[in-house]
């Protein structure tokens, strides 16, 4: 045997996979097509700036993330909890009352949605952090948009907050998403920070790779088949395993399967090399107007001097659908935040485009718990976020479950 366990795919939940494994006793190889470990979780590296690949954060309360990863060591920088909202022609900013009281009255004279929205928040809250994370995957089922109408919410607010914050995670303009994906996130937003490591997002997958054993990790190793309990790599090769674990994305997963793929959502993202941040704090900047391509603009240097060199300012900007043109894109977009922020955008300089077609599975109803292992024959398994509500966390937790069932299948249980 090449190894006791190939997992394939060195994602997060490849990763938490392997981890797990070594962790019982059995020795994980773990294959990888690219040329780093992170799967979709990438940082690039450009002019002396750090681009994240996507629109990417870390929720700080993820039970796995906690779990997995050495916080103080990824020197996580927060974002505000809250955002700034474009409309009415100026930004708004928008709180959490219940992390920052002080900001209450700003928020009751808020005209991002009416006095009755607000106190349905609370109610919003309630609901979403009560009882278990599996008694929340048990709940009845609607949609993310039908469940804020269900709840009283005017259209004000869901057009001008919940939509362009919400739809910026699932990349689902319209909140056609499950009402218990939307309500997980929810939870996560109200218990934890949203932040980023100091030196970009590839640091969480690189900290977990570090764990591992020395050449656990094969990459630039991409498998063509499984076959015969083994796998074919691109070159010929062949290696044998006592048990396999596709940890790929959904398509991947689907051609080594020969199944049809899933549905998946896209987004583009526009980084910007400027003289100076065109916001004051480690904000999130949110289009609440209803129009235009916009979804959402940060500015990682804001976060953290690691991203962006000294005297310079790193601009991202996010919007839906990976079709775009990038020349056309670009147009439109500076057309748009110069409506914001004056001529000053017309100076940016473009620095990457990145269009990620399939950069989160669709997650339409319904969604439920995931099972504890996804076991496809005696010798194959199946995890990641796919087979569950996608995020960090349940990435992480796919891992460890299948992880866990593998243990037990070699220890004979």
């Amino acid at each position: 045997m090449d190894a006791d366990v190939i997992i394939i795919g060195a994602g997060l939940s490849g990763l938490a996979c392997g981890l797990r494994l070594q962790q019982g006793g059995i020795k994980p190889v773990l294959l990888d097509a690219a040329d780093r470990p992170g799967g979709r979780i990438a940082s690039d590296h450009r002019e002396g700036f750090l681009l994240d690949r996507g629109f990417q954060v870390l929720q700080t309360w993820y039970p796995q993330a906690r779990h997995f990863l050495d916080y103080e060591a990824l020197e996580l920088r927060p974002f505000y909890p809250g955002a700034l909202v474009w409309f009415d022609g100026r930004l708004n900013r928008v709180s959490d009352i219940w992390r920052r009281p002080l900001c209450a009255p700003e928020m009751l004279a808020s005209r991002v949605g009416t006095l009755p929205d607000k106190l349905r928040l609370l109610g919003l809250r309630r609901h979403a952090l009560r009882g278990s994370l599996r008694a929340l995957y048990q709940r009845p089922e609607t949609t993310a948009l039908e469940l804020l109408r269900a709840r009283g919410f005017s259209e004000r607010i869901v057009e001008r907050f919940f939509k362009p914050f919400f739809a910026g995670v699932f990349f689902e303009p319209e909140l056609a998403v499950s009402s218990r994906s939307f309500e997980f996130v929810f939870r996560a937003f109200a218990l934890g920070d949203t932040a980023l490591p100091a030196r970009g997002m590839e640091q969480i997958p690189l900290q977990l790779a570090d764990r591992l054993a020395p050449e656990s990790i094969r990459l630039e190793s991409r498998v063509e088949r499984l076959i015969d309990g083994q796998a074919v790599l691109a070159g010929g090769e062949r290696l044998r395993a006592r048990a396999f674990v596709i940890a790929c994305d959904e398509r991947e997963t689907a051609r080594l399967l020969g199944a049809e793929p899933g549905e998946t959502r896209g987004t583009t993202c526009l980084y910007f090399a400027a003289p100076e941040p065109p916001i004051s704090g480690p904000y999130l900047v949110l289009n609440g107007s209803g129009a235009g391509l916009v979804n959402s603009l940060l500015c990682p240097s804001s976060l953290s001097a690691a991203y962006a060199p000294p005297n310079e300012a790193l601009v991202t900007v996010n919007v839906f659908g990976a079709e775009h043109n990038p020349d056309a894109l670009e147009t439109a977009v500076r057309g748009e935040l110069a409506d914001w922020f004056g001529p000053v955008v017309r100076s940016w300089r473009r620095l990457a485009v990145y269009r990620l077609p399939h950069a989160l599975p669709a997650q339409y109803p319904p969604v439920s718990w995931p099972e504890r292992a996804g076991r496809v024959q005696d010798w194959l398994w199946v995890c990641g976020e796919h087979r569950a509500p996608p995020s960090i966390h349940w990435a992480l937790e796919s891992g460890w479950q299948t992880a866990e069932g593998v243990l037990g299948q070699l220890r004979g249980g």
